[in-house]
């Protein structure tokens, strides 16, 4: 009998923390939730957070206020993210900076593995490779065989060493078999005004930020980084497409939450993410960016996740990138 009453004590035990967690998230949220952005205003990590905030406010009757957190190349946000309390009032923009950082700097006071309960990849957004309308290359294909006949003489501007840009440019380095100089800016904004300028010859950018120059004529797109042509430039043929197989690179944005979350708020934030996502008014706002939609769910954004931060160690040991 006793090891009957034991068992019993214990199905009610379960079941009541079930029935807590359930309220948990029927009730959630009752309060004002914080979403921490690790960038400026203005960005497209910014832009999405928002779009994605204001919807969730209309849904819930409760504010999500946007909370952008720069600095250390986003380390600043993501350590304020991940030592947040756990109960679903902290959201988080994990992105791909969060794949790079762990190899990028020597030591991080996080884990971006172990410190975050990842929900949902919202949206990825392609990187596009152009160059000054002076450089004879008109692909991808004539600017391998131009740098391979001019070794180490054409220059390639980027946002900063250990920068998406820069290890994108790495990356086809690597994968074309050339040689190119890397000259690293302090953002996106000087590394273009030098490229449209022609004093330096290549850029890979961010499509949000390149495409106006590309359609006034400043500069030649050779090439997206996705895997697929981008929604926003439908012309621009892929890297993969010219030759370089399994090519992709480009910047992801994402949510999160501090580790530990209830598995039940997890489940109610990623439905309704991926139910937004979907609206037109929203698809419409990103999609003019250059961002596709993901709404994965959160093993599989998980599992992305561990996949980024290996291929983007190899690729940060690879190119022997430093802190600037």
């Amino acid at each position: 009998m006793r090891k009957k009453s034991i068992i019993a004590v214990g199905v009610l035990s379960a079941l009541s923390l079930l029935s807590s967690a359930a309220v948990l998230a029927q009730n959630y949220p009752s309060k004002t939730v914080r979403f921490i952005v690790p960038y400026t205003p203005g960005g497209a990590a910014d832009i999405l957070a928002r779009a994605v905030g204001a919807k969730l406010t209309e849904a819930w009757g409760q504010s999500v206020v946007v909370e952008n957190r720069a600095g250390a190349g986003t380390n600043l946000g993501s350590e304020i993210a991940a030592k947040s309390p756990n109960d679903g009032y902290v959201l988080f923009m994990p992105t791909i900076a969060n794949a790079i950082n762990p190899t990028l700097y020597p030591k991080l006071n996080y884990d971006p593995l172990k410190d975050f309960s990842y929900v949902t990849n919202i949206a990825r957004v392609p990187g596009i490779v152009v160059v000054h309308p002076s450089v004879p290359a008109k692909n991808a294909k004539e600017l391998i065989a131009l740098a391979k006949a001019h070794p180490n003489q054409l220059r390639h501007g980027s946002t900063g060493s250990g920068s998406p840009h820069h290890l994108a440019a790495e990356l086809f380095k690597t994968m074309a078999g050339v040689k190119m100089i890397h000259i690293p800016y302090k953002g996106a904004s000087p590394a273009l005004v030098d490229v449209v300028a022609g004093h330096i010859e290549i850029y890979f950018g961010a499509m949000v930020s390149v495409i106006p120059h590309v359609k006034s004529g400043r500069l030649r797109a050779l090439g997206v980084t996705s895997m697929k042509r981008a929604a926003a430039a439908p012309d621009i043929p892929t890297l993969d497409e010219q030759g370089l197989k399994g090519f992709e690179t480009g910047s992801w944005f994402g949510l999160a939450l501090p580790a530990g979350a209830p598995r039940e708020i997890v489940n109610k934030l990623h439905a309704e993410v991926v139910r937004i996502i979907k609206l037109p008014e929203v698809a419409e706002r990103i999609a003019s960016e250059g961002a596709d939609f993901v709404g994965n769910t959160p093993e599989e954004y998980t599992a992305f996740v561990k996949d980024e931060i290996a291929k983007w160690g190899r690729v940060v040991k690879m190119s022997g990138a430093k802190v600037d």
